[in-house]
């Protein structure tokens, strides 16, 4: 095989995303109706591709947003390297007016290259990519899977993405994302480069948003 198609996905809504707190790596909640909605249909849509694996972190929501594939028989492995980051003190708590300046001075540290920058008692984006190379090189090392099903975290997504094509993390930001999003990926074993078909899109979505 020379190729390998991965659908990477953002977990579904959950209540701490309606209401603006961080989750991180600590905050293991579960889906909300309209996450669970948002997984029925991302199912519904793609439950015709012949995935060879589903790959989650070891959070609950992005085990929940994959479920109906897994209750289909897809085989499915759980890696912490692929959890979202850990926003250490402020996760599960609403931002203040103190926190959003926090934030902004975050991201703009990120921004400007400093990604060995970490949160307050959490993790650098640098310290991201360390966690999350072994498991990409494991999901890569399984040349016979494909096509892969991958579910992930908002800023891990973004952390991921800029390494994958050899891009410098401070452009993190670039690559938008939202709940139940699909970015469709391609890696060439013989150039060992990874291109992006599909970014961000949430197509599969379309009805939920008419009802709302």
């Amino acid at each position: 095989m020379k190729h390998k198609t991965i659908y990477l996905i953002r977990h579904g809504e959950t209540d701490f995303n309606r209401q603006g707190i961080v989750q991180g790596s600590g905050v293991d909640s579960n889906l909300n109706a309209m996450g669970q909605a948002q997984a029925l249909a991302f199912y519904q849509a793609y439950q015709h591709i012949p995935f060879a694996k589903v790959y989650t972190s070891k959070l609950r929501r992005t085990m929940q947003s994959v479920q109906h594939f897994i209750d289909a028989g897809i085989p499915h492995e759980s890696h912490e390297g692929l959890n979202e980051i850990s926003w250490g003190a402020r996760e599960g708590k609403m931002p203040n007016s103190f926190d959003n300046e926090y934030y902004r001075t975050l991201i703009e540290n990120w921004a400007a290259g400093h990604t060995d920058y970490p949160t307050e008692n959490g993790e650098s984006p640098d310290q991201v990519v360390v966690r999350q190379k072994p498991v990409i090189d494991h999901i890569l090392s399984h040349t016979d899977e494909n096509p892969i099903l991958i579910c992930m975290h908002g800023r891990a997504i973004r952390i991921l993405l800029p390494w994958l094509m050899k891009e410098s993390l401070a452009n993190m930001d670039m690559y938008e994302h939202s709940n139940l999003c699909l970015y469709k990926l391609t890696y060439s074993y013989e150039t060992k480069e990874f291109s992006i078909d599909v970014a961000n899109d949430s197509t599969h979505l379309l009805a939920l948003v008419m009802h709302q």
